[in-house]
């Protein structure tokens, strides 16, 4: 399961942030956008489960119609999940398809076949402003078809700085620096790693995490994967799965780590009960609910690696899209919609519906001064050029049963390498049922 859905599941409990999953589910959705060439009138179709990403596209639509007065948005709504995808799919292929459309980036993005459906956005002014790792999240050999909405946020380890400052302790960058700052927490009497397998989900952490790190050290790493090239079993990308192992085997996790849900144990590190927690950032919404006074208590840091360099593994932001079925008036309309949400003017809707659990993809936009202090932790990795896409934003291919493999490995019932090797055997049916080759 792509961590990205998980976290929309998350999200769906904690209202925490309209850049995951992008509207309602079961409203009814709007006439697409290649019905008219009347550019003064034009559609903008939100995602799927989530009421305040409507009203997050609502708010978008209304600043933008306030700029431009002679241009009128309808905000239109779709099912989330694979009814969603494939609503997009259809709609695509019939040209019926809204002017602007906001969708996931990666891999989601790749099954739409952009070079055949969407308009190219690499020569417009606000391309330039960015990122890198962002830019691959939506481009294709023959160019780039989206625009970022919503922030960033990247998996890694969450940590209580109170508590690190309390034991002296230093931000590590090693996974030797990581074990001995969890062993003299757990001699202060501190849950030095917490995991949560109540929620399936939260168990992939230290190996999605990680895959900033394996790019690093093999940039060919995804592209192998995906030919049936390179395996889980074998390093830099078995690192993640012996990290799990260790912790659970040196005794550094809390003692209810079967049964702890992902919002106990986000209580836990806030109140500094726990110090660190392998997790993505996004659930820090969770925190400014549950634990508001104690949200700038939390910090995040990379996955450490055995020999340093740690790099930062990001979820990207979604996309705004427009299709290939809008054109003429409506295309030059459409276009202004999209670079008015990399402006400052549509910066600031998106930090008014909700603060960001990351790094925005654009340098148009900033991060507001009351945002998480994790971010700015988040941010350093950016500017310092040490991040990394998440796996799941440029291969298809992802097993269906890593969480419940990696519950075995960090439960001690299976080994690192039998987790590994389980693991590279429950992606192969999934790389044969999407065609791919080398697989056969």
């Amino acid at each position: 399961m792509i961590l990205r859905r998980s976290a929309t599941r998350a999200l769906a409990v904690l209202g925490a942030t309209a850049l995951v999953g992008l509207a309602l589910t079961g409203c009814s959705v709007g006439g697409g956008g290649g019905s008219s060439s009347d550019g003064n009138s034009i559609s903008l179709l939100a995602g799927g489960n989530d009421p305040l990403a409507t009203k997050t596209a609502k708010d978008i639509a209304a600043a933008f119609m306030k700029k431009y007065p002679s241009i009128k948005v309808k905000v239109d709504t779709r099912p989330g999940g694979t009814d969603g995808d494939n609503l997009i799919k259809t709609r695509l292929s019939t040209k019926t398809m809204d002017d602007v459309f906001f969708y996931n980036s990666g891999s989601l993005l790749q099954a739409l076949h952009p070079d055949q459906t969407l308009q190219p956005l690499g020569n417009e002014p606000w391309a330039a402003s960015v990122s890198k790792d962002f830019k691959a999240a939506v481009s294709t050999s023959k160019g780039m078809y989206g625009a970022p909405f919503g922030s960033t946020f990247d998996g890694g380890v969450m940590y209580n700085k109170k508590v690190y400052a309390k034991l002296g302790l230093s931000v590590p960058d090693t996974w030797a620096e990581f074990i001995s700052n969890s062993q003299k927490i757990k001699a202060a009497g501190i849950v030095p790693v917490v995991q949560s397998y109540g929620d399936t989900w939260t168990s992939q952490l230290f190996v999605l995490a990680d895959f900033a790190n394996v790019s690093a050290q093999d940039p060919n790493w995804a592209a192998n994967y995906t030919a049936n090239k390179a395996k889980y079993v074998n390093p830099p990308a078995l690192a993640g799965f012996q990290d799990t192992e260790e912790v659970h085997k040196l005794g550094l996790l809390n003692k209810d780590f079967a049964s702890l849900t992902n919002v106990n144990a986000l209580k836990m590190l806030a109140t500094g009960q726990a110090a660190q927690y392998p997790m993505i950032t996004v659930v820090i919404g969770n925190v400014i609910q549950s634990n508001p006074d104690q949200v700038n208590d939390i910090g995040y840091f990379a996955m450490p690696t055995a020999n340093g360099n740690s790099h930062a593994t990001v979820w990207e932001a979604n996309g705004a899209y427009i299709p290939l079925s809008t054109t003429g008036a409506k295309l030059a309309s459409a276009k202004k919609l999209v670079a008015f949400l990399n402006s400052p003017e549509g910066c600031a809707v998106q930090n008014a519906a909700q603060l960001p659990a990351g790094p925005y993809a654009t340098t148009a936009c900033t991060v507001p001064s009351n945002a998480p202090a994790l971010v700015a932790d988040e941010q350093k990795y950016q500017d310092a050029g040490k991040t990394g896409l998440a796996l799941e934003f440029i291969s298809p291919i992802k097993g269906p049963n890593l969480e419940k493999i990696l519950i075995q490995v960090g439960s001690g019932i299976s080994t690192a390498a039998q987790g590994a090797a389980l693991y590279d055997q429950d992606v192969k049916a999934q790389a044969q049922q999407l065609g791919l080759p080398g697989w056969n």
